[in-house]
């Protein structure tokens, strides 16, 4: 039986398998992700962001056990930053919610950015997708958290939280461009210490000057102690009412309609530094030489490149 099969009947090992695979881009398995994707778009995908230190990893666990409360399945996607030693994941998010780990109906996965920028995983849409086809209700996609990374998980994810916390001078980081537009709900954690009335005062009056969505959408702000488990509810609250505001409007279908020209060209990309690998060095020093001494220019020798790749490879360009 295909991994892809063993996944759609919700194998965990199977799943596991396959997302490994797919991180080491083993060949053959693109073939098993055509499969699985044809059986997603039902999960509902949360993505949580916020600076390192926040509390990300204590709130995902508590947003799990609300979940699994209401008997939802759930899957989380724990992006962790990579050794620079082994190009591997520390895995820290996994051990923080290792109390889940016996449960069948949750799923999560630590992937490694192995040098992606932007809080993400080259994985993490294909992981997104595997998840998505195990039949998890919701998928909570935990970004490294990196400056700008925020506006990146907002493109993978239909309910975006951006996790702020006082005395970290986080009101200036919600100045940044795209960051206050990213998110739906806006979590300030470790609402215990002293100054978090004063941040979610400042970030409601940020929020007032901005424009709502066109359909209407006004995020919520949620003070929680995630390590004291309060606040939890309201926030898994504002991300059910978020979900059924896109139900009920076509802002989560135009969401989708993104991400899926997104994933089209990462993958048209994907094909063609796969090509570009192929092709003979010596070609490849050959173009480069002309460009050193202007026998040519970036545009003549790429469009030369994609007309080989058009051709199907007949020129030889891409073989010694």
């Amino acid at each position: 039986m295909k991994l892809a099969d063993k996944v759609l009947k919700g194998d965990v090992a199977a799943a596991a398998r396959l997302i490994r695979c797919l991180e080491d881009e083993v060949p053959g398995t693109a073939k098993e992700l055509e499969s699985v994707y044809l059986h997603t778009g039902r999960a509902h995908i949360v993505g949580v962001t916020g600076a390192p230190g926040a509390g990300k990893s204590t709130l995902l666990g508590c947003l799990i056990g609300f979940f699994r409360k209401k008997g939802m399945k759930v899957g989380v996607v724990a992006v962790d930053p990579s050794s620079p030693f082994s190009g591997g994941a520390i895995l820290g998010d996994r051990v923080r919610m290792q109390s889940y780990g016996v449960d069948k109906d949750v799923f999560i996965r630590s992937l490694a950015t192995r040098g992606w920028k932007g809080g993400l995983a080259k994985a993490t849409v294909s992981t997104i997708h595997v998840m998505d086809a195990m039949g998890k209700d919701v998928i909570l996609v935990e970004a490294v958290g990196s400056g700008q990374g925020e506006v990146d998980i907002a493109r993978v994810a239909d309910t975006v939280i951006l996790i702020l916390t006082p005395g970290t001078g986080d009101e200036i980081q919600m100045m940044k461009a795209g960051i206050l537009e990213a998110a739906d709900i806006f979590v300030i954690n470790k609402a215990d210490i002293e100054g978090a009335d004063r941040l979610k005062a400042t970030l409601e009056g940020m929020l007032g000057m901005r424009s709502r969505s066109a359909r209407g959408w006004k995020p919520g702000v949620v003070l929680t102690e995630a390590v004291h488990d309060k606040g939890i509810d309201e926030a898994a609250d504002e991300i059910l009412r978020h979900r059924a505001f896109l139900s009920s409007s076509d802002e989560l279908k135009e969401r989708r309609k993104q991400r899926a020209r997104l994933e089209l060209i990462w993958a048209i990309e994907s094909y063609l530094n796969n090509y570009i690998e192929r092709m003979s060095q010596g070609t490849l020093e050959k173009l480069v030489s002309e460009l050193v001494q202007r026998k040519t220019n970036p545009q003549s020798a790429a469009l030369k490149i994609i007309s080989e790749i058009s051709s199907g490879g007949k020129n030889g360009l891409f073989t010694d």
